[in-house]
């Protein structure tokens, strides 16, 4: 339901900042054949609430738009494409297969700036090689049957059964920011060699930009644990959302302005613990975890999508408080903000969850 709830302080979930236990992992190579392009199911009339734009999707995780189609990654290596009421699934071809373990599988997906001329797209997966679970992120291109990888941009980002990381986003720079999580090891957080448990920022060629902090270095900012979520506001500022620690303490679940070459503190310090070098989360969910993933900036603040949490919450970077939009429709995984309309994904599907019938869905808010 949509709400003006403030999330209490009272609201004490006993379970981690993780995403939760995986189901047995398993694998997935790409390469199934096309689905052909066929008609959304029949949609329920608005709620009032929102309006059921797709359902039937198989553990999405990402999403993006070019003019009036919507984009979404499926996990186990799939781009739904969206356009007036069709839905066309395509498997996506990489030259290392897409490997579904844990949570990792086919991850973030960003549209070229020239998608319209190039037909071209960013994306993250995990994959494995000589025994390893590692990430990488590519550059694939639309064709009529499939999406093909047409260039490696990073590979062997550190990776596991959890904390890949996985969210892209495009930054008003025209630069392409990267997120990656620790790989279940927090030491890699703090090791400026390495690039898990970091933000990455990536010229669109793949280059490591000249004016990055770090010299020769993808790297932009370091100390996190599993980033999940990027988003600027109006003024070009960089936010950022990210899991906190499993076990006790649990919780701890920040929103972060990122700050180019700024140390965020994991595995050192958490909440409000203090470390010289490191900068303390704008706001943290004490020993609630509410696991958050996508983010996006409306006209009224920051919303983030959560999975453990269920919901769908605005945060308000001056007041510091999380405020419901919407609830009660199971794990969300991405939301975003295009032409002024919301756009949530659910994440139902991913063995965390528990599936309706027409799970996992694409909604629009009002």
């Amino acid at each position: 339901m949509i709400g003006g709830l403030l999330l209490s302080a009272a609201l004490i979930i006993s379970a981690c900042g993780t995403e939760g236990p995986s189901p047995a992992p398993g694998q997935r190579e790409s390469g199934e054949q096309p689905v052909p392009e066929q008609p959304a199911p029949a949609q329920p009339e608005p709620s009032g609430e929102y309006t059921v734009l797709a359902q039937n999707l198989r553990t999405p995780w990402a999403m993006d738009f070019h003019e009036e189609t919507v984009y979404i990654s499926e996990r186990g290596g799939h781009i739904v494409e969206l356009h007036d009421g069709n839905m066309k699934r395509l498997p996506v071809q990489t030259a290392l297969p897409v490997t579904e373990v844990g949570e990792g599988g086919f991850l973030g997906l960003v549209l070229s700036p020239d998608y319209g001329d190039t037909k071209q797209a960013y994306a993250y997966h995990t994959y494995e090689q000589d025994g390893a679970i590692l990430n990488r992120v590519i550059l694939l291109e639309q064709q009529e049957e499939q999406w093909a990888e047409v260039d490696a941009l990073i590979e062997r980002i550190p990776g596991s059964q959890i904390h890949n990381g996985g969210r892209m986003a495009l930054g008003p720079d025209n630069h392409l920011y990267i997120a990656t999580g620790d790989a279940g090891d927090g030491a890699l957080s703090q090791d400026e060699a390495n690039l898990a448990g970091k933000i990455l920022r990536m010229s669109l060629s793949g280059e490591i930009p000249a004016d990055n902090p770090l010299p020769d270095s993808y790297v932009y900012s370091l100390g996190h644990r599993n980033p999940q979520g990027l988003a600027w506001n109006a003024e070009g500022e960089l936010f950022s959302t990210e899991h906190g620690p499993s076990g006790n303490p649990g919780g701890h679940d920040e929103i972060n302005q990122i700050m180019p070459g700024a140390n965020y503190g994991w595995p050192d310090v958490i909440g409000d613990e203090a470390m010289e070098g490191t900068i303390p989360p704008l706001y943290h969910t004490g020993e609630t975890a509410i696991a958050p993933s996508g983010a996006a900036f409306d006209e009224q603040g920051l919303l983030v999508a959560s999975l453990r949490g269920q919901t769908l919450y605005r945060f308000d970077p001056e007041g510091g408080e999380l405020e419901v939009v919407l609830d009660q429709e199971g794990r969300l995984r991405d939301v975003k903000v295009q032409d002024g309309r919301v756009y949530v994904l659910t994440n139902n599907t991913d063995g965390r969850g528990v599936p309706g019938e027409a799970d996992d869905r694409l909604l629009l808010l009002p």
